[in-house]
């Protein structure tokens, strides 16, 4: 007798490892080879062939409704991808779901998963055994599940949050529109360039010529600040292509303008130089014409800059050593500059009395010498009159006064780094040619490999650009000037310390972060260890750009979004994770593979 025909026990996918014997009279009861459940008798019941090969070159799936369709607070939206198409999906991508009008969600895959096709429990010895001498698995025996995540609604040239929900079964679809993507990720389409938009270290490829999609830094805004002057941060530990893309994003700054009272200006990039890489700016980068000819398609700024000079510090005892061909000024920092900066004295290794006590004596000296100098300095506190007079009156205690003695009358760091020969840095010559539009000025500090010389230099003559830039009497060429300040290991200058001169540098750059954007000065900071940057500087940081890092903490001080945080530790060297909310949805990006001016 035939047996009434019921529902399958087991999936396709496992009576296909069972060899006719394991069927036993299971082909009585369903039917054999000849039982009825052939080609033809599916054909028969009405049943359509279909190869379900071939990947489509339109849909890749649809929209499911059996979780439910939601946009909103709590958005459900998931996708069934049908199995040609499902080796090309990634987590990460960008897909499109059109609605029935003129529009389209822009939607990106936040995580796939399979699910059984079939009620079926494979998690036992016999499946397994029979699955590990298989080759391969039918994925017509499975679900392919996307969930997305709803990015934008796009309607033309316009973007809005997304707030229509899909029609159950809608088609997903390849996103390959250049434009349509640009707009629902709010990528500007002109800009500084920053390099490709990408998912899991490849770029995105659209059906437009060139295919890539070019992330870009907004330079206009109308009546707003442009983003450079909103400041900019780049991370990324040993290894990741930091100063690669640091060089690579500071050259297409030099070739924009920026309006300043009225009038539209180039700005001056000051670069301070810790090891030695950025006056290689100024030569020309050994690559082929091919990729001159594509920099040149997409409008990248490439190619020595001439305008680049390498201002050098004089300090005693340490010589420079160039490793590129820009023309090479020195300066000195004067000990001048202490009566307006004591803290440049003072140093971590201070506390607050002995730098209360500092800020007298370089008060009096000041108001009686007639040529100050360290040197001078360094004899008034020494002087035992002096010392006496000071205690005596109370003005100092005598171990606050020794310990001053010690750490700055007698500390030759000091004696190295002012009042050296060259031309002081606050003379006009000197500072009319470091800060021009259009210039690129480079203060290499490698070969000051003293680290508190190094912080000196540094210190001072960021200080000396910052407060002339805020000044209502600043120099006219500083306040004229758009001004972006790059300051590679920041981690080193601007770090979170509570010392008298930590509180000193955490204001005075915490208020040129936020005074900047006005008065046309942007911070661009290049870091290991972004954790470190002072917080009321850091605050004011709105484009975060991660290359890879190691480190949980300093990855988590970003403040980027979870589902890009996640992907930091496993970035190649030049990808990275832009996220910049005054500038585009928060995406991956790979730069440049070649520097554009010479790197290295």
């Amino acid at each position: 007798m035939r047996f009434r025909r019921r529902q399958p026990l087991v999936s396709p996918l496992s009576s296909r490892y069972m060899s006719e014997p394991d069927l036993g009279d299971f082909e009585e009861e369903v039917g054999g080879p000849d039982g009825g459940t052939d080609t033809g008798d599916a054909e028969k019941e009405g049943f359509e062939r279909m190869e379900v090969n071939p990947p489509s070159t339109d849909g890749l799936g649809v929209v499911c409704a059996g979780d439910g369709i939601a946009v909103g607070n709590d958005p459900r939206l998931t996708a069934y991808v049908t199995v040609g198409n499902r080796s090309d999906v990634r987590v990460g991508r960008y897909l499109v779901v059109p609605y029935p009008d003129d529009e389209a969600l822009l939607t990106r895959v936040a995580g796939l998963r399979y699910a059984q096709q079939f009620e079926n429990d494979d998690a036992n010895e016999i499946q397994a055994r029979r699955a590990m001498k298989a080759d391969g698995v039918d994925e017509a025996d499975y679900k392919f599940l996307a969930s997305l995540e709803p990015v934008a609604v796009v309607s033309g040239d316009e973007r809005r949050m997304p707030d229509r929900v899909p029609k159950p079964n809608a088609r997903v679809e390849r996103a390959t529109d250049k434009e349509a993507m640009k707009t629902g990720l709010d990528i500007p389409s002109d800009g500084v360039f920053v390099g490709h938009l990408a998912v899991g270290g490849r770029k995105v490829r659209t059906s437009a010529s060139p295919p890539t999609i070019d992330y870009r830094l907004r330079d206009e805004y109308g009546d707003a600040e442009p983003l450079v002057f909103r400041h900019t941060l780049i991370a990324g530990g040993t290894g990741s292509g930091k100063s690669h893309n640091a060089k690579n994003i500071l050259r297409q700054f030099l070739g924009s303008r920026y309006r300043l009272d009225d009038a539209r200006r180039r700005p001056a990039v000051v670069v301070f130089d810790p090891q030695n890489e950025y006056a290689q700016m100024h030569d020309d980068p050994d690559v082929d014409k091919e990729t001159r000819r594509r920099w040149e398609a997409e409008g990248i700024e490439y190619g020595g800059y001439d305008d680049t000079t390498a201002f050098v510090p004089d300090v005693a005892g340490f010589d420079y050593d160039p490793n590129h061909g820009a023309p090479q000024v020195e300066f000195s920092v004067p000990f001048e500059m202490a009566r307006e900066n004591p803290w440049l004295l003072a140093g971590a290794e201070l506390s607050e009395n002995q730098t209360m006590v500092l800020r007298t004596l370089l008060t009096d000296y000041f108001r009686d010498a007639d040529e100050p100098t360290y040197d001078g300095f360094s004899d008034f506190v020494m002087d035992p009159a002096n010392a006496e007079r000071y205690i005596e009156s109370g003005r100092a205690h005598e171990a606050t006064y020794n310990a001053l003695k010690r750490k700055v009358a007698e500390n030759p760091i000091f004696g190295r780094v002012f009042d050296q020969p060259a031309p002081a840095v606050t003379e006009d010559k000197i500072l009319d040619r470091f800060v021009r539009p259009g210039a690129l000025s480079v203060v290499p500090t490698y070969h000051v490999t003293k680290s508190r010389a190094e912080e000196v230099v540094v210190l001072a003559l960021a200080s000396l650009l910052v407060d002339n830039k805020l000044s209502t009497g600043g120099r006219e060429n500083i306040k004229e000037t758009p001004l972006v300040l790059a300051l590679d290991e920041a981690h080193n200058f601007l770090a979170d310390t509570d010392s008298a001169q930590g509180r000193v540098i955490k204001g005075k750059f915490g208020e040129a972060a936020k005074q900047g954007r006005k008065e046309r000065l942007g911070l661009f900071l290049i870091t290991q260890d972004p954790g470190d940057i002072a917080d009321p500087v850091f605050k004011q940081i709105n484009t975060r750009v991660a290359l890879n890092l190691g480190d949980e903490d300093a990855i988590r001080s970003l403040n980027i979004p979870t589902e890009l945080e996640d992907r930091v530790p496993y970035m190649g060297k030049g990808e990275m994770v832009v996220y910049s909310p005054d500038n585009s949805e928060p995406v991956e990006v790979v730069g440049l593979s070649d520097p554009v001016t010479r790197h290295g």
